[in-house]
Order: C-alpha cells, then sequence, then structure tokens
C-alpha cells in the first residue's frame, strides 16, 4: 500500500465497470476506503459483488489496522483478513505488538501475514519511516510467524528486489509467499516463478508507463497469478487518480486481459482459482 492512507478528493469515483465474475481481491484495504463499520464494509462489499467480485482479503498496516481487518472480516462473510506491521511502520514491532500480532494471526479468518516485507524508496523521504535495518528485523519475524502459522507471507517490496530475495534466503521461505502489487521486472518475475511464489498484478499493470511490469507480467502462469486493488490506491487506468474500491478490479483484469491477449473470463476464473487455493477460502 502507499503510505499515505488519504483518497483521492479532486476526482469522482470511478463508475461501475461492466460486470465480470468470478473475482477475488487478493488485496485491499477497506479501513482506508471509508468502511469505518460493519455496514460500510457491507456498502463496499455489495457494490464489488454487484460487478462480480466475491471476495476480498483486507489488509492491516499497523497495530489498530490489524485489530480492525480482524473484526471487519467478522462482519461480512466476504471479507478475509491479513495482519502485520508495513515495513515503514517497522519501528513499532516491539514485544507487546508482537504478541498483539500473534493472537490476530490465530483468527479463522485472517489469512496471511502481511503485508511485511522491505520498502527502500520512504527512507529518508518521510519523517518516521523505518531504517532498512529495522524493516529487515521486522520482516524476518513476519517470515517466521507466517511459518509458525502456516499462513501465506504476503510481502510488500518497494525498490528492494534483492534485499528482498536476500532476506528469503537467509531465513526460508514460508510454504506460500506472495509478492503484493507485483511491479518489478522480468528477471525478478523470472526469480519468483521458479520459486513458485505468487505474483499479484494490481492496477498499475494497466499504467503505460509501466514498461517493466508489463514485460514481465505475460511471465506469470496463470496458477501463480493473482489480481488485486491495493484500494484506495492505484486505480487503474483511465481513471488513474481516482479513489479506488474493489469494484474497480473488473478494470484492471481485463486490461491485464488485453496485455496478455487473453479472455477476460479465462482470467477471472484461474485467479480466482489462485486465490482460494493460497488463502484456503470457502466460498
Amino acid at each position: 500500500m502507499a503510505v499515505s492512507s488519504r483518497r483521492s478528493a479532486d476526482r469522482a469515483a470511478p463508475p461501475a465497470p461492466v460486470p465480470l465474475a468470478p473475482l477475488i481481491d487478493a488485496h485491499t484495504h477497506l479501513d482506508a476506503c471509508g468502511a469505518a463499520d460493519a455496514a460500510g464494509v457491507r456498502a463496499v462489499l455489495d457494490r464489488a459483488e454487484a460487478v462480480g467480485v466475491k471476495a476480498v482479503v483486507t489488509i492491516a498496516d499497523d497495530l489498530a489496522s490489524a485489530r480492525w481487518v480482524t473484526q471487519a472480516a467478522d462482519w461480512d462473510d466476504r471479507v478475509y483478513a491479513a495482519v502485520a506491521l508495513h515495513p515503514t511502520r517497522a519501528d513499532a514491532l516491539t514485544d507487546a505488538a508482537r504478541a498483539q500480532i500473534e493472537r490476530l494471526a490465530a483468527h479463522p479468518r485472517v489469512v496471511a501475514i502481511g503485508e511485511s516485507g522491505l520498502d527502500l524508496y520512504w527512507p529518508g523521504r518521510l519523517a518516521g519511516c523505518a531504517e532498512p535495518g529495522v524493516q529487515r528485523e521486522a520482516f524476518a519475524w513476519h517470515i517466521e510467524l507466517a511459518k509458525r502459522t502456516g499462513k501465506p507471507l504476503m510481502i510488500h517490496n518497494r525498490r528492494a528486489d534483492a534485499e528482498v530475495l536476500d532476506v528469503l534466503r537467509a531465513e526460508g521461505a514460508p510454504e506460500t509467499v506472495i509478492f503484493h502489487c507485483f511491479s518489478s521486472d522480468s528477471a525478478m518475475a523470472h526469480t519468483c516463478v521458479r520459486a513458485g511464489w505468487l505474483l499479484s498484478l494490481s492496477g498499475t499493470v494497466s499504467f503505460r508507463n509501466a514498461h517493466d511490469l508489463r514485460r514481465a507480467a505475460p511471465l506469470i502462469p496463470l496458477e501463480q497469478l493473482l489480481v488485486e486493488t491495493d484500494a484506495p490506491f492505484l486505480t487503474p487506468h483511465p481513471y488513474r487518480g481516482a479513489p479506488n474500491e474493489p469494484y474497480c478490479l473488473p478494470y484492471t483484469v481485463r486490461a491485464l486481459a488485453d496485455l496478455l491477449d487473453r479472455p477476460a473470463q479465462e482470467l477471472a476464473h484461474a485467479t480466482a482459482a489462485t486465490a482460494r487455493r493460497a488463502y484456503g477460502l470457502v466460498l
């Protein structure tokens, strides 16, 4: 996710796309989409379901968010959760925070540990951002937690390909690894595919200037492909900069289908099957 949780205020929300089913939003942030309570969550999921998005995994990035996403997963059967501290917030991973994340991770509707990883873009640019060494230590702890709980590890990787791979090698990767919002190049895609890891594509795959990603996307086998919104961020073209929500996912899938020259319906079925398998979803 982006560090800021502010939604675009100067652009209208995109119109509802033509329905495309079945879809699963593998990574979103319902709390940052303005879904403050059970009624808000239900409204977001109703809009998503109307266009074919059957379920979402809502992701934590700090302790308050971890508590909220776990609660949200109990509010609506279409919602699942993932808990962790975002790498930029790794300074907050105290002993008490670790104990709280471990407790939340045991919840049956928490289906992944994430998002954790490394972000080498923000240190030095954003006050209060955790330094790389602190991020690395937190990432290692989240890897261990994923292995201990048997739940997938969801990775945030921003300008840190080599460093993320180094930590995974040093710590030993969990059985299921998901690179959320994959935005790296073909070499990184090859490495991840060979390792059997899953790559989740967001609205960035529709951006015409995302040259490395658009060259890498065709290298991902369907059985290792997920799709996500990362809402309220990364709204797909032609609505880039507008507020994003899970209902916008069909725009990304159709853009990906055009890029891959494959039927959008095929991608919908394949990515939903991968999400069900990876997260152990019962829909």
